[in-house]
């Protein structure tokens, strides 16, 4: 086993375990902390795949950002936090059945679907990295699924914020 190899698995192991602590810590400062520690792990990994931009874009746009969000979610769940009931819902099985669901869904797509094996093309010329770059992000035969995938990954995730935030009628 080469020591590439051996860091991989190591950051695998830690990121895997950051991210599951992620959404088990009752803490929402402890969960931030493991969230920083789970997308640096991901920085690790675009290193490892020689992705030096995407492992920068990394770091400062997520892990960077993280002390803005955590600054949003604690004003956002601040009432929450003052809340002494349950903190979990009764139909927690019911979620992660349907999260089980689509999950096995979108697999079930993925492996149907031509482009998933196929490499996308190498970018050789080293002055028109970006542009190609750039490109290959809204080609229908390169990246483009992933990077609509994310931007409704953040949709979602706004969506919840303003449900946090939003005034319970009573």
């Amino acid at each position: 086993m080469t020591a590439e190899q051996i860091v991989f698995l190591i950051v695998a192991a830690v990121t895997l375990v950051a991210g599951l602590s992620v959404v088990t810590s009752r803490n929402l400062i402890h969960s931030a902390l493991w969230l920083i520690l789970t997308l640096s792990g991901i920085a690790v990994f675009y290193v490892l795949l020689d992705a030096g931009f995407f492992a920068v874009i990394q770091v400062v746009v997520y892990i960077g950002a993280i002390a803005i969000l955590f600054i949003f979610a604690a004003m956002l769940t601040r009432r929450v936090m003052q809340d002494t009931g349950p903190q979990s819902n009764s139909n927690w099985f019911l979620g992660a059945l349907i999260a089980l669901l689509l999950l096995a869904g979108i697999a079930i797509i993925l492996m149907s679907w031509q482009g998933f094996t196929t490499l996308a093309p190498e970018i050789t010329n080293s002055s028109e990295k970006l542009n190609q770059l750039g490109l290959a992000l809204v080609s229908p035969d390169q990246y483009v699924l992933p990077f609509e995938i994310a931007s409704v990954l953040l949709v979602a995730a706004m969506i919840g914020a303003i449900f946090v935030a939003g005034e319970k009628k009573q």
